[in-house]
């Protein structure tokens, strides 16, 4: 089934805003486009339903009702149980409290794993237990194609606890075989954790089904308001020391969130469901918990699509190193590319051209650094997802010849 990126565009107010018309958006990986439900839902709930919500009056009821739907739809999409999903900040705040409650779970002398392939924000807090006397233990990428190599882990897991990793790398974009890594570490008695930060994007995960103990994204990258996402399954989570308040302890999705929620983003993250829902169903899929499968599938085939001739045209560039796979079905369409300049400036020189893109480090010193990226000049990154069109992509590559 063909993906109708008309309709698609049609669902985000920024491709019918005047100011942006002519520029091609290439910096998805930092943040997407709001869809309208969830715009229209913040929208209604500062407008009707700003109150402080849960108490016993109408407006309180409504805003209260808002947000549990955020988190009764968006579990069910994500194959875990209501209770499981909670809302934090970011994902940076959700992976430092986790953090903290897992340094009080081991004890000194207890070994992590952790991985170079990761975004600062997931794999920092986790480095940082070291303080506490936990030993930290580092998967590796291959420094040629910046993947994780599989055969390397059960060495790494044998008397580790926790497992960290991506089910992508926001600079490498190879996806991570996620259900088979948490099935070796269970073999191993070791907890999962995943990063779905770079993944989540292109198509929400079946957590239930991947197995891992904690999934985490964020919503500002899934088409929604600022907040980070975590889903975390009940026989960690209340294995883990509380971190919220001492008379939410039973509440398994308050015990990590010690601050208090944001209301109206909570309430307009069921925005998102609306959204996937309303894909589905336009291309004769089903609605409810099903949709989010139909919508990944619509989404990562028309990314695939596009993809492709993006990295073959940038793997034949001599000027160029492409980061990661350059094949599109295995790898999100986030492509960085080590370049023979400084990558902020080449951005800046893209601009003129209509290209919205990026050019830095974006958190990923770790990687970068281990496949030998001369760290002066960053990569230029290239991200878009399923509401990018061929044009685009055509549009991007014209630009590209005239400044590489």
């Amino acid at each position: 089934m063909t993906l109708d990126t008309a309709w698609v565009r049609a669902q985000f107010p920024a491709f019918s805003e005047a100011s942006l018309q002519g520029q091609a958006f290439f910096e998805n990986a930092g943040g997407s486009y709001t869809c309208r439900p969830v715009i229209d839902r913040l929208t209604r709930y500062y407008t009707q339903r700003k109150v402080q919500p849960y108490a016993p009056y109408g407006a309180s009821e409504l805003a209260g009702a808002e947000m549990d739907e955020a988190r009764v739809r968006l579990a069910a999409m994500l194959g875990v149980a209501t209770d499981e999903l909670s809302f934090g900040p970011s994902t940076t705040q959700n992976t430092y409290v986790l953090a903290q409650a897992v340094r009080e779970w081991l004890s000194p002398g207890d070994a992590i794993v952790v991985t170079n392939q990761d975004h600062e924000a997931n794999t920092g807090p986790w480095r940082r237990l070291a303080d506490a006397g936990i030993t930290v233990r580092e998967w590796q990428i291959d420094p040629e194609t910046g993947e994780l190599d599989p055969a390397d882990l059960p060495a790494l897991l044998d008397g580790a606890k926790l497992l960290c990793f991506p089910h992508c790398s926001n600079v490498v974009g190879a996806i991570n075989d996620v259900a088979a890594v948490c099935a070796v570490a269970r073999t191993h008695d070791v907890r999962t954790c995943v990063d779905g930060v770079s993944y989540a994007p292109h198509g929400f995960a079946d957590v239930g089904a991947l197995g891992c103990d904690v999934y985490l994204f964020s919503a500002y990258k899934t088409y929604g308001p600022h907040q980070g996402i975590m889903a975390i399954r009940e026989g960690f989570g209340r294995e883990l020391p509380n971190q919220g308040h001492f008379f939410n302890a039973d509440s398994l999705y308050k015990r990590f969130t010690p601050a208090g929620p944001d209301h109206a983003q909570v309430a307009a993250s069921a925005g998102m469901a609306d959204y996937m829902e309303a894909l589905s169903a336009h291309h004769g899929g089903p609605t409810g918990a099903a949709a989010a499968g139909q919508a990944h599938q619509l989404m990562r085939d028309a990314e695939v699509a596009l993809l492709q001739p993006l990295l073959d045209y940038v793997a034949a560039k001599n000027s160029v190193r492409v980061i990661g796979p350059t094949v599109a079905t295995r790898r999100a369409p986030t492509v960085a590319l080590a370049v023979q300049e400084n990558a902020e400036e080449l951005a800046a020189r893209l601009a003129p051209h209509g290209i919205m893109a990026g050019g830095g480090d974006f958190y990923a010193i770790r990687p970068l650094t281990a496949m030998g990226v001369d760290m002066d000049k960053g990569v230029l990154r290239l991200s878009f997802t399923h509401y990018t069109t061929k044009d685009e992509v055509d549009h991007l590559t014209t630009a590209l010849d005239g400044v590489l």
